[in-house]
């Protein structure tokens, strides 16, 4: 009876763990899409290029 009452390992570490490694994931994720979707279209660096090569 006490054997069956012991516990042998606590699974709350590793999952709190886990969700926190989740977390992180998503949030990288998320910061990445954002940096791609914020960034400059191919027309708006070809004029800057241009106003540049014509100083």
């Amino acid at each position: 009876m006490i054997s069956q009452m012991l516990t042998l390992y606590n699974w709350n570490n590793g999952v709190i763990m886990i969700a926190i490694f989740g977390l992180v994931c998503i949030t990288l994720v998320g910061i990445l899409i954002n940096f791609m979707m914020s960034g400059k279209s191919k027309d708006d660096s070809q004029e800057i290029d241009d106003t540049t090569t014509n100083l």
